[in-house]
């Protein structure tokens, strides 16, 4: 006898119950009350087009679909957002707080610029951060003019005239006053004999320059510009030089020749101290490109700084790019700034009772308070702020990060919220193999050249304060084809630092856009008065195909 066929039935039920019913209602509904198959929902007849089990499944999906939209308003091209209040790309000072202190045209530069698409699309952390900024073809070009040329024919034969220096402070500041020291002895027309490195009261250091720079090499680079001697030969061994102690700031090649050439000519030697900051920083082409000359190949360390900082600097590229940070994090820093460290108040007050005890370390502007001062940007990032700002641009937490500087008041606790963000985070005690820092132990100088050979050679350099470290770094690292340098715009970000109520992923556009410019992209120096040319080396030292400069004396 045949079995009858079996009766298919069909029930319509309205959308608006299908999308309210639960998983386990609908699934009451697609069991059919006879006996299932061994495979029933990967059967055949399960999927046919025709089954009310495929339309009722598609129709739940929907529904719950429409109901997820509906409750968490998702974006497909957006990760679950820890703000759960809807934003928008476009804001406003009242919606994020920000302090009206921050100029109107910078907020609608900022709203302006703000990407159409999602806000998270735009942190590519892994390549946005290591870029490079475009260096528009800047390359060194030291060509010097043809009357340079010519009257160094004389200059370099001179036997007559010597010019002897003492430079003080640290590694970085000493090297400041020998760039200096040989361009004098340029405009002067006279030997010079190798700079005397004044011991370091602070620090004790008596290292000479030999110690520290490649004494041959420097006279070598120069054989051409100035005539460079280890010592007064004895012919002016019993001459009593002339003295001068205080040069005025600044001072132009026409007020040098004026104030020391006469009494040169007639004592033979000339002695001078303090030479920092002396030298007009707006010199003639030829002696800027001396300068540079001096600053980004003569003065070269010596092998064996020059060999251990290679090892180190070796060592942190090995696993890929790193970042150099120079922390001034110390405690004369504080004191000298007139800042505070903010880690706590015992450490604040031990900043503060030093200054009230020694008020001369105190660098400049005394009738302003720590807060005029932090909101003004004189004063160096603590590692809290350094660590939002590198999140902030971006920085992956898998980040290789070098430090340089001198122990941080506070220790390691001073540096807690960076280690905590960043683990991979070493100085060269962490990367030197046991005994190889130990002959430079108590030579502050070969430890700062040493820190400087590392942070040059990395892929990113940011400095926490200004100094003559990061100065020289800046320049140096523009001198090779600007590699990226990021310029805390420490004036104008901290307001939005001191604003807790702005949510992050805000926090972190505006921050990124306050910096697009401050990533080391190439600056003329001639657009401010004043710029050191080893600090902004464009245009006398460096050209491209169409600023090909021809110098003049």
């Amino acid at each position: 006898m045949a079995k009858p066929k079996r009766k298919l039935s069909y029930i319509s039920v309205p959308s608006q119950i299908i999308s309210s019913l639960s998983s386990s209602s609908l699934q009451s509904l697609l069991v059919s009350p006879t006996k299932p198959s061994s495979h029933p929902f990967f059967s055949s007849s399960s999927f046919s087009y025709k089954s009310p089990r495929l339309w009722f499944l598609a129709l739940f999906l929907v529904g719950l679909l429409g109901m997820l939209k509906a409750g968490f308003n998702l974006d497909p091209l957006t990760p679950f957002s820890p703000y759960p209040c809807p934003t928008s790309d476009a804001f406003s000072t009242s919606q994020l707080g920000i302090s009206t202190s921050l100029p109107d045209q910078l907020l609608k530069s900022i709203q302006e610029r703000q990407p159409s698409i999602s806000r998270n699309a735009s942190f590519r952390q892994d390549t946005d951060f290591w870029k490079q900024p475009d260096g528009l073809g800047y390359r060194p070009c030291l060509d010097f003019s043809r009357e340079y040329t010519k009257a160094s024919q004389g200059i370099v034969k001179n036997r007559r005239k010597y010019l002897m220096v003492v430079v003080s402070g640290g590694m970085n500041q000493q090297r400041n006053q020998i760039v200096d020291a040989v361009v004098i002895a340029r405009i002067l027309g006279a030997s010079l004999v190798v700079p005397i490195l004044q011991v370091n009261v602070i620090w004790g250091d008596e290292s000479e320059f030999s110690d520290i720079f490649d004494l041959d090499h420097f006279k070598r680079v120069l054989a051409d510009d100035v005539h460079i001697v280890s010592s007064l030969p004895s012919t002016h061994i019993m001459t009593r030089p002339v003295e001068e102690k205080r040069t005025p700031l600044h001072v132009s090649p026409d007020w040098i020749r004026s104030r020391y050439l006469k009494r040169l000519n007639r004592e033979g030697v000339l002695l001078l101290r303090g030479l920092d900051s002396r030298l007009s920083k707006d010199l003639p082409s030829d002696l800027q490109k001396l300068r540079c000359k001096v600053a980004f190949h003569a003065l070269r360390f010596a092998s064996p700084i020059l060999e251990l900082g290679s090892k180190i600097a070796e060592r942190m590229s090995s696993k890929g790019p790193y970042l150099a940070l120079h922390l001034r994090m110390e405690k004369d820093v504080w004191v000298r700034t007139g800042c505070l460290p903010g880690l706590s108040h015992e450490y604040d007050e031990i900043v503060s009772n030093e200054r009230k005890r020694r008020p001369e370390l105190l660098t400049a502007r005394s009738n302003m308070s720590y807060h005029d001062r932090k909101f003004a940007g004189l004063c160096p990032l603590n590692a809290l702020e350094v660590t939002r700002l590198l999140k902030a641009l971006g920085a992956p937490k898998s980040s290789r990060i070098y430090w340089a500087g001198g122990q941080p008041l506070g220790g390691k606790e001073a540096l807690r919220s960076l280690i905590e963000e960043f683990p991979h985070l070493y100085n060269k005690e962490d990367l030197a193999l046991p005994g190889e820092l130990e002959p430079f132990a108590k030579r502050a100088s070969f430890m700062a050249a040493i820190d400087y050979i590392v942070s040059e050679r990395s892929d990113v350099f940011m400095p926490s304060h200004g100094g003559n470290m990061g100065h020289a770094i800046q320049g140096h690292r523009a001198y090779l084809g600007h590699k990226k340098y990021i310029t805390p715009n420490k004036r104008q970000m901290l307001p939005f630092f001191m604003n807790s109520s702005i949510p992050e992923e805000d926090f972190n556009r505006i921050i990124k856009e306050l910096h697009r410019d401050s990533f080391g992209q190439p600056e003329l120096r001639t657009s401010k008065s004043g710029r050191d040319v080893t600090k902004y080396p464009v245009p006398e030292c460096m050209c491209n195909s169409s600023n090909k400069t021809h110098s003049s004396m």
